[in-house]
């Protein structure tokens, strides 16, 4: 019989529809996962099993009566959590929200819901979705599925953990600097941080006004974009939301990538590249090339403008965001958090408005001489091999530890601050056994494009089908 927590989510959808298995025998299935390898990995903060249970009779019964069914019906999620559901737990991953309960429901997950999906349980997290590697003082730290001492980045290592363990079909993650694509990389599985805009932020706990985006970590591109094709779009809950009509994302992967123009930047993104992962990224570029591609290795530009200003701009963001809290009640942030948010209230004023508003034309001005020339950007999503937990415990580590903590997101964080999408997929293993990231990024609203590159090599490799040592 086909273990049924291995089913992709596009696949799972079909299985309810069709009869093949029921909503109830998918909750059991990613269940059974979950009570395996959850003791190991650290990646749930609630459960709500009972809830579930109602939730997937209510569906196999809409089923049965031959009701319309939606694009995710049946199938059970846990999310990241810092998303907002009515009356249910969202902690955030810290410990000033540890029994905060909102009373209103975020717009994504109100869409998948409207849909058919529901939500058995929340993510562990990095506090506040403050660190890229899982770390968490409250809820403790999130574990690599492949291999446990080492991390799961973050700050949604619950949702990378999660699906890369088949705990879940889905689940939502938030990208400021990286925090969608770093557990993609991190636990083999795929993700996708939208356009700037492309998907509401109502009922998101929010880090960054600016850097904030909402998006899923997946098993495949294709499940990513049956995501994209329900949350993404105008939400009148978030005047910034894009009006920009939703194209169909899964008509967008054909597989064909003829004539696709790849950039390879030299520098920057391979700046202290492990061999690894840039052997690694040349196998995967490879693999693009006999699809149809063509790859152009190039030098981009503005990149000291788009690191400096973008780190101005998320930390004192940050910093506002969490002023009352810093003052009412600095001791309950673990030390590294604090020791990000207070520099950001020494930046002067000027250079975060001088930071903002040169966020078009910057980007503008990278967009015409990049995209003249090429359709994607492919690096790797994490430059190094992943370091361990210990490695990365800037907490309590020697001096240096900051580094290879921050190191960690030097290669996603830009994308943020230029609004792109990006994506990131599994494209080998370390020596390790970690698996390594694949960044694939493209122009505002290009979605369709970057998830097409990213199913496209996927259909040539089996590296997202591969199973974690944690469910061995």
């Amino acid at each position: 019989m086909t273990d049924l927590a291995n089913l992709t989510l596009v696949e799972a959808a079909e299985a309810v529809r069709t009869g093949q298995a029921t909503s109830l025998e998918l909750l059991d299935a990613c269940w059974a996962n979950l009570e395996k390898a959850n003791p190991v990995l650290n990646a749930t903060i609630w459960l709500d099993r009972p809830q579930a249970e109602a939730d997937a009779r209510a569906a196999d019964l809409a089923v049965r009566d031959k009701r319309p069914l939606g694009k995710l019906h049946g199938v059970p999620m846990a999310h990241k959590d810092m998303y907002y559901q009515a009356g249910r737990l969202s902690t955030a991953g810290s410990a000033l929200r540890r029994d905060w309960r909102p009373t209103i429901t975020g717009t994504a997950v109100a869409r998948m819901a409207a849909e058919g999906a529901y939500v058995f349980g929340g993510l562990n997290m990095a506090e506040f979705a403050q660190n890229p590697t899982g770390h968490n003082k409250t809820f403790g730290d999130c574990h690599n599925p492949w291999n446990p001492p080492y991390i799961t980045g973050g700050s949604s290592s619950g949702s990378g953990a999660a699906v890369a363990a088949r705990m879940t079909y889905a689940a939502l993650g938030s990208d400021t600097g990286g925090s969608i694509r770093l557990p993609a990389a991190a636990c083999g599985v795929t993700g996708i941080k939208p356009t700037q805009t492309r998907v509401s932020r109502y009922g998101a706990m929010p880090l960054s006004f600016t850097h904030d985006n909402v998006g899923p970590l997946c098993r495949t591109a294709r499940d990513c974009a049956r995501i994209m094709s329900v949350i993404a779009g105008y939400d009148p809950m978030d005047p910034t939301s894009a009006r920009e009509p939703v194209p169909d994302y899964e008509a967008a992967l054909t597989g064909d990538l003829r004539g696709l123009r790849i950039g390879v930047p030299e520098t920057y993104f391979l700046d202290d590249a492990d061999a690894p992962v840039i052997a690694a990224m040349e196998a995967a570029l490879k693999v693009l090339q006999a699809r149809g591609a063509s790859v152009t290795r190039m030098t981009l530009p503005l990149m000291d403008a788009v690191a400096t200003y973008g780190a101005i701009v998320s930390r004192v963001e940050a910093a506002t965001i969490h002023a009352q809290w810093m003052r009412d009640d600095p001791q309950a942030y673990g030390q590294h958090i604090s020791g990000r948010m207070y520099p950001g209230y020494a930046i002067p004023a000027p250079y975060y408005v001088e930071a903002l508003s040169r966020r078009g034309p910057v980007l503008r001005a990278f967009a015409a001489e990049v995209f003249a020339a090429v359709d994607v950007l492919v690096t790797p999503t994490i430059a190094s091999v992943l370091p361990t937990l210990a490695d990365t415990d800037i907490d309590h580590g020697p001096p240096g530890t900051e580094h290879r903590f921050m190191a960690v997101s030097a290669n996603t964080r830009p994308f943020n601050y230029l609004g792109l999408p990006a994506v990131s997929v599994n494209c080998g293993f370390d020596p390790n056994g970690c698996p390594i990231g694949l960044q694939i990024a493209g122009r505002p609203f290009a979605e369709g494009r970057v998830l097409r590159v990213a199913d496209a090599y996927q259909r040539d490799t089996d590296f997202h089908t591969r199973k974690p040592g944690v469910l061995s």
